[in-house]
């Protein structure tokens, strides 16, 4: 009975839990938060001075008495405390902005979008920083599935789907057919290890020391994974390894490319295992539908080109594929028939 009266002044959320960003869909009303998964605080108090957008703009710039950081790496919970402190204040903030009934403490059902390659206790720690932030019942959802049903893959039908996520701790790449996923691999490998090799590359060949956000920008700006006519340049600026002072240097697209190949041939030899896992009887069925992009990595210039030249299929990238996993887990809020058939874990508190 109490969590029926929750219920009634509570919006139901589906969160996709990112290493690098988290987004939250609010029932009814759409995507509400987009933030990064970034959290400020006192290292001796432990006290919250900042969560998402403002917190990134701290990373590097802190005093010794205040860290910045993501509370997620590779996809799973590293700090339990933080994570729970910023699902808290999601789901707060939802509530302060779409709720005429307060001070009603929210306790929404929420759908959480998971990798796929977690274990049961990273599993469980989702889930109860899930519940520990008020939410009164937490579904979880593996990635990939939640990916091919924003995408509108035929997920419940005897069709084999397949999916590629790519995120920014983790790509998940699954087979989907009946509602639910016959072949998966979760490699821990995506957009940070290439914003790493950036960094790695440039250190290496300019003896330049650059940041972690300026590479980001460098792999947004002028990164691709396929050769193109055009090519794009960039100034970057860091230290020089050599002398310790300030130094500038520009980067061509041809260099970024060059640097991010060992991680990209990485997902693409993964994405060519599981083509080559495919039961007979799917085969068919991706060949001819293709291999779908999803997560922050499918906007990676030539990402795509790149894989299907690799595979010998089609591949295509989903319509705004980074809220892919979210729009996905929405969907499950609204039709209960199929978050039945998805293979969906939910705990009470």
């Amino acid at each position: 009975m109490l969590n029926y009266f929750f219920g009634l002044f509570s919006h139901d959320l589906a969160i996709d839990l990112g290493t690098v960003n988290t987004l939250v869909y609010v029932k009814g009303k759409g995507i509400a938060i987009r933030e990064p998964s970034v959290v400020a605080r006192h290292r001796k108090s432990k006290k919250i001075l900042a969560i998402g957008t403002d917190a990134k703009r701290m990373q590097g710039k802190t005093p010794i008495q205040i860290e910045a950081f993501r509370p997620l790496k590779d996809g799973v919970i590293a700090d339990f405390d933080a994570t729970e402190a910023m699902l808290h204040h999601y789901i707060t903030l939802v509530h302060e902005n779409h709720s005429s009934f307060l001070p009603i403490i929210p306790r929404p059902k929420v759908v959480v979008g998971i990798p796929s390659g977690v274990t049961e206790v990273e599993r469980r720690a989702v889930q109860d920083a899930c519940l520990s932030a008020g939410a009164r019942i937490a579904y979880l959802i593996e990635e990939p599935m939640a990916a091919a049903i924003g995408a509108n893959l035929p997920v419940s039908e005897a069709k084999g789907s397949m999916i590629v996520d790519i995120g920014g701790g983790t790509t998940e790449i699954a087979v989907i057919s009946l509602g639910g996923i016959v072949i998966n691999k979760s490699l821990r490998i995506a957009g940070d290890e290439l914003d790493d090799s950036i960094v790695s590359y440039v250190r290496l060949k300019h003896s330049l020391l650059m940041g972690l956000p300026s590479s980001e920008l460098v792999k947004k700006t002028i990164g691709s994974a396929h050769h193109s006519k055009e090519e794009k340049h960039m100034v970057v600026r860091g230290r020089d390894l050599e002398n310790g002072l300030p130094k500038s240097v520009r980067l061509s697209s041809a260099e970024v490319r060059e640097a991010m190949a060992s991680v990209i041939n990485q997902i693409i030899e993964m994405i060519d295992e599981t083509v080559e896992e495919i039961p007979p009887e799917l085969v068919g069925d991706v060949m001819e539908q293709g291999i779908t992009l999803a997560g922050g990595g499918a906007l990676l210039d030539g990402i795509d080109k790149a894989i299907s030249e690799a595979t010998k299929m089609p591949v295509w990238v989903v319509e705004d594929p980074l809220t892919c996993v979210v729009r996905g887990a929405a969907r499950l809020l609204d039709n209960k028939s199929l978050l039945d058939r998805v293979r969906v874990t939910g705990g009470l508190k």
